[in-house]
């Protein structure tokens, strides 16, 4: 929504105890902003200090939820969850680098856990699956390129290890090399420049 010029200069000559009201109140209906606001302006914990916390969080709940025997279904909605956590967590901090390491966490432990579960995936609950996890290693190699290459190596072993993860399960294989990704990009640590006009053939 653009706001004219106009509008704005009413807002800013409002009364300080008006718009302290109004900004409390519009906080209330945005919580994301407000718990944003809250890290940046009162919070004592740091962004390596929550990053921290949810890799405990993200570890705990892969470790529970691979106790039990889960369906495709199941499976899809914890990662969905774990997403959404790690989602959250980018917005109150802004952690570039704890989006692309909690996800790398995300997914290597899922796979380690379950990996031979998903390989005996029947073909369509197996390619569901295959496609949001290729969707969330294509997110992470955009958001590795676009970082600068000091930090770039820092994520060289949780890719190697997804490569070789994705590499060893037959479904996931099969449907990375169709949709044009390659695993011996995550195993060498070399992604190809044009990476984000790949991720279009599995967004179509």
């Amino acid at each position: 929504m653009i706001f004219e010029k106009e509008f704005k200069d009413a807002l800013i000559n409002l009364p300080v105890k008006e718009k302290d009201k109004l900004l409390l109140r519009l906080l209330k209906k945005d919580v994301p902003l407000a718990d944003q606001l809250y890290f940046e302006l009162v919070s004592t914990q740091t962004v390596e200090g929550r990053r921290a916390e949810l890799e405990v969080m993200v570890s705990k709940r892969v470790a529970s939820m691979s106790k039990h025997r889960f369906s495709n279904h199941d499976l899809l909605a914890d990662m969905r969850s774990l997403s959404g956590e790690i989602t959250k967590q980018v917005k109150i901090t802004k952690d570039k680098f704890g989006e692309i390491s909690l996800n790398l966490l995300m997914l290597n432990e899922i796979l380690q856990a379950n990996n031979q579960t998903i390989a005996n995936y029947s073909r369509i609950k197996g390619h569901k699956f295959s496609l949001y996890v290729l969707a969330r290693v294509f997110k992470i190699l955009i958001l590795i390129q676009a970082m600068h290459e000091d930090y770039q190596a820092d994520f060289r072993s949780d890719l190697e290890q997804l490569g070789e993860l994705i590499r060893a399960n037959r479904l996931l294989n099969q449907a990375a090399i169709h949709y044009g990704m390659d695993p011996d990009w995550l195993i060498a640590g070399e992604i190809p420049e044009d990476i984000k006009k790949r991720q279009s053939a599995l967004k179509k």
